[in-house]
C-alpha cells in the first residue's frame, strides 16, 4: 500500500559497525529504543545488518573496500546485500498468536511512542505542547511531561487495540474515522483517540504511530483469545511488565489474583444478605457497588459472575441476561490510567454480552477519572471535542457527591511518600477540612513522627471509601472491602485511623495474608511482586454497636500461595478461626497477645541514638573481600570522570575496556516507506519530530 510504513534505517559513522553489543553512550541509548521496533536496518556504510525486535535477522553483510576512501570501487561481494534489502523492504507484520505475545509487542511499540512524545513536548513543538496543556486541564492537572507522554502513548495504543477487537481496520485510515466507528461502543476511548491524534500533533509522531497501526491491523482477536473470557485477565499486567517495570512499581499496579477476588466478593455478598437485610445480596436492585481503582476490572468482573450465578440458581438461566442488564446500572468503576481502563471496558462488555446482557451505548458505567479529585469542583467550559471526556468526569463526580453506594471494594494502589498526591482527600475544598484529617492522630498522642505513613494512596482510598459508604448519606449502612498492605493494622501512625474504623463501622474483619512479615518468600505471596505484608479487610456498618467500639476479628492464612488460596476459598465469616482483638479505640487490629507485644515501646525509643547504617544507593561499593573492593576503587580512580558508573552500573574485576576512539556522529535515521518519493522523519529521538540541522545530518521532508 502506498505510504505504508516499512521500517527504519539507522546510519552510523563509518567504522562504528553494526553490532549493538559494542555500542556505548548515545549509540547504546539509541539502540535500546530501536530494539523495540519490528524492522530496523543498521549500516555504517561498509556493513549492513537487519534487526527485528532487537534480534538480528540473518548475517551481517560486509562490503569490500573502505567506504571512506574507495569511492565508486566499493562493492558487495555477492547478492547477499540485495537479499537483505529485499527482506527489509518486503517486511510484513506477523500476527500475534497469544495474548502474552500481543502484550509484549504492544509494550515495545508503546515505549517508543512515549519517548517520541516526551521529546516532542520537551522541544516545545506545535500541537503537542498545547495538547499536553488541554490533557492536564481535563484529566491530570499535575502531570509532568513524562506522565503526559505516558498517558498519550498508552491511550493511543489501547484505543487502537480496542478498535481491532471491535474489528475496525486501523492501518492507512484517517484516525478520526477510526475514532468515529469506535465511539459506537467505547465513547471515552474513542474521543481520547480523536483528541490525541489531531493531525497537527500526529504529524510529529507519524512514523511510530504508523508502525503501531500496521502491526495492530493484522491482530485477529478471536484467534488470539479463542473465546476464553480469561484472555484479558492478566493482559495489562503482562503489558506493563515489558513496557515499564519501574512504572508498575511506582504506581502500585499489581493486579489481584482471582483466587483472592472471589472470597472477597463472596464475603461481601454474605454480609449484604445476613447483616444488611439485602436478601438477594449483590443481585439486589438497591445495592450499588463501586470499585474506585478498577484497574483491569477483576472485581466488577467477578461481581457480574456472582450475580449471574445467583440469578440462575434462583430464577433459571433465562433470567440472567435481563438481570445483568439491570445490574450494569449499579456497577461503577473509576480508573485513572487509560491502558487498564480500556482493558476493563473490554472485559466487562464482553462478559455482559457473553451472558446475554447486550448493553446499549454508555450503559457500562466505567469512568476515566481520578477518584480522589474534588467531587464538588465546578466544571469548566470545554470545547466540543473534549465534551465526552469532560462528561465522564462530570458523571463520576455526580456519583461521588450524591449517589448512594452500599459497597466499595477493590485493590487500591500503594506508593510510600505520596504526600501531596491525595487531591481532595488530602486538601479538602471550599473551606471544609480535608477528609484525611479524620485519620491524623491528635498532637497529644505524640505520634507526629509516624504521621508520614498516612500519605499513601491506599490510605487515601480507605478514607474515600469510608467517607462514601459510612458518611455520605444519613444512617448509611454498607461494606468496604479492600486488599491492601497492612501497615494500618498495627502501625503507630495509624492509631487514629483504627479509632475512626472502630467508631464508624460496627464490625471489622482482618485476614492477614502475610503472617511471615516483610519480604516473605516469593512462593508464599499472594501478590508475587509485592514485598510488603498484605491483608484483606472488610469493614461493615449495620448499626448494631451504637457508641461502643466495633469488634475487630483477625485470622491469618499460612503456607504456600496455593495453600493460602485454598484457605481463603474455604473461609467463612462465622468460622471458629477468627480471633478477637482488643476493644481499646486505637489498639492494633491484632489478637490480644500480639497486640500486647506491639504496644511495647520500640527498641529505637529506648536507645540514645539509632540510625539506618550505611546506605550507599549502589551495590558495587560492597564486596565479598577487601581485595575485591580495592580493585574496584582502583579501576574507578583510573577512569575518566565522564565514564564513571552511576548507581545502576556494576564494576567487574576484569580487564578494563578501552574507551572507543571512534568519532561520534549524529546518526541519520529515516522511516522507509513503500512510496519512494515520500519520506517522513521516523527517528525515535529528540530530533524525531523535526528536521535535524546538526552538522553532518540531512533534514528529511514530509
Amino acid at each position: 500500500m502506498a505510504g505504508t510504513a516499512v521500517g527504519f534505517v539507522e546510519l552510523k559513522a563509518p567504522g562504528k559497525g553494526v553490532n549493538p553489543a559494542r555500542f556505548r553512550g548515545h549509540d547504546r541509548s539509541q539502540w535500546d529504543r530501536l530494539s523495540c521496533l519490528p524492522n530496523v536496518l543498521y549500516s555504517d556504510g561498509g556493513s549492513f545488518a537487519l534487526y527485528r525486535f532487537g534480534e538480528r535477522a540473518g548475517e551481517v553483510v560486509q562490503l569490500t573496500g573502505d567506504v571512506t576512501t574507495v569511492g565508486s570501487a566499493l562493492a558487495a561481494p555477492d547478492d547477499r546485500l540485495l537479499a537483505l534489502l529485499e527482506d527489509f523492504l518486503q517486511w510484513q507484520p506477523i500476527p500475534p498468536r497469544r495474548p502474552k505475545e500481543l502484550a509484549r509487542t504492544l509494550a515495545r511499540l508503546c515505549r517508543v511512542l512515549r519517548a517520541e512524545v516526551e521529546e516532542a513536548v520537551a522541544a516545545d513543538l506545535d500541537g503537542l505542547r498545547d495538547l499536553a496543556a488541554d490533557w492536564r486541564r481535563l484529566l491530570y492537572p499535575d502531570a509532568t511531561d513524562r506522565e503526559f507522554a505516558d498517558g498519550y502513548a498508552q491511550t493511543v495504543t489501547f484505543a487502537l487495540l480496542l478498535a481491532r477487537v471491535e474489528d475496525i481496520a486501523v492501518d492507512g485510515r484517517d484516525l478520526r474515522l477510526v475514532a468515529d466507528e469506535l465511539g459506537g461502543r467505547h465513547t471515552v476511548m474513542a474521543r481520547a483517540l480523536s483528541l490525541l491524534t489531531d493531525p497537527n500533533a500526529l504529524s510529529r509522531l507519524a512514523a511510530s504511530v504508523d508502525t503501531l497501526r500496521r502491526i495492530l491491523d493484522v491482530v485477529d482477536w478471536p484467534t488470539i483469545s479463542r473465546a476464553d473470557p480469561a484472555a484479558w485477565l492478566y493482559f495489562y499486567e503482562e503489558f506493563l511488565q515489558h513496557y515499564d517495570p519501574k512504572l508498575r512499581r511506582e504506581t502500585g499496579s499489581y493486579y489481584t489474583p482471582v483466587e483472592a477476588v472471589d472470597p472477597m466478593v463472596r464475603m461481601v455478598d454474605d454480609l449484604l444478605r445476613h447483616r444488611l437485610g439485602h436478601a438477594k445480596g449483590l443481585a439486589a436492585p438497591e445495592v450499588t457497588v463501586v470499585d474506585p481503582a478498577v484497574g483491569t476490572g477483576s472485581f466488577l468482573f467477578r461481581v457480574v459472575d456472582h450475580i449471574a450465578a445467583s440469578v440462575e440458581q434462583d430464577l433459571g438461566p433465562g433470567a440472567v441476561g435481563p438481570a445483568l442488564r439491570a445490574a450494569a446500572r449499579r456497577l461503577i468503576g473509576f480508573e485513572l490510567q487509560a491502558g487498564p481502563f480500556s482493558v476493563a471496558e473490554l472485559r466487562l462488555a464482553t462478559e455482559f454480552s457473553r451472558r446475554g446482557a447486550h448493553l446499549a451505548r454508555d450503559e457500562l458505567r466505567l469512568h476515566l477519572t481520578n477518584t480522589l479529585q474534588d467531587p464538588y469542583v465546578e466544571e469548566q467550559q470545554m470545547p466540543a471535542t473534549y465534551r465526552p471526556l469532560a462528561e465522564s468526569r462530570r458523571q463520576a463526580n455526580a456519583v461521588k457527591r450524591s449517589e448512594r453506594v452500599v459497597v466499595v471494594l477493590g485493590n487500591p494502589p500503594y506508593k510510600s511518600a505520596s504526600r501531596g498526591k491525595g487531591e481532595w482527600i488530602e486538601s479538602g475544598s471550599k473551606g471544609e477540612p480535608a477528609p484525611l484529617e479524620a485519620f491524623v492522630p491528635p498532637p497529644e498522642l505524640g505520634l507526629g513522627a509516624h504521621v508520614k505513613h498516612l500519605y499513601n494512596p491506599y490510605v487515601y482510598f480507605w478514607r474515600w471509601a469510608t467517607w462514601k459508604v459510612f458518611e455520605g448519606h444519613p444512617a448509611d449502612k454498607g461494606v468496604v472491602a479492600f486488599v491492601t498492605v497492612q501497615g494500618f493494622v498495627n502501625g503507630p501512625g495509624f492509631a487514629e485511623m483504627r479509632r475512626y474504623l472502630r467508631r464508624t463501622a460496627d464490625a471489622v474483619w482482618v485476614i492477614d495474608c502475610s503472617p511471615e512479615g516483610h519480604q516473605p518468600v516469593v512462593s508464599t505471596r499472594i501478590f508475587q511482586g509485592v514485598q510488603q505484608p498484605v491483608c484483606i479487610t472488610l469493614a461493615l456498618r449495620d448499626g448494631t454497636t451504637g457508641d461502643s467500639p466495633a469488634p475487630v476479628r483477625y485470622t491469618a492464612v499460612t503456607g504456600s500461595r496455593e495453600e493460602k488460596f485454598a484457605q481463603l476459598a474455604a473461609l467463612e465469616l462465622d468460622a471458629e478461626v477468627w480471633q478477637g482483638c482488643p476493644d481499646e479505640w486505637r489498639a492494633p487490629f491484632l489478637p490480644k497477645g500480639a497486640a500486647t507485644w506491639t504496644a511495647l515501646p520500640p527498641l529505637d525509643q529506648l536507645l540514645a541514638w539509632s540510625g539506618s547504617g550505611t546506605m550507599p544507593g549502589r551495590t558495587w561499593v560492597m564486596g565479598a573481600s577487601p581485595e575485591m573492593l580495592q580493585l574496584r576503587f582502583a579501576r574507578l580512580a583510573e577512569r575518566p570522570r565522564t565514564s564513571r558508573p552511576n548507581c545502576s552500573t556494576s564494576i567487574r574485576p576484569t580487564v578494563a575496556s578501552t574507551p572507543s576512539s571512534a568519532t561520534t556522529c549524529r546518526a541519520t535515521r529515516r522511516a522507509v516507506r513503500s512510496t519512494p518519493t515520500r519520506a517522513r522523519c521516523g527517528r525515535p529521538s529528540a530530533t524525531a519530530c523535526a528536521p535535524s540541522t546538526a552538522p553532518g545530518s540531512s533534514p528529511t521532508s514530509g
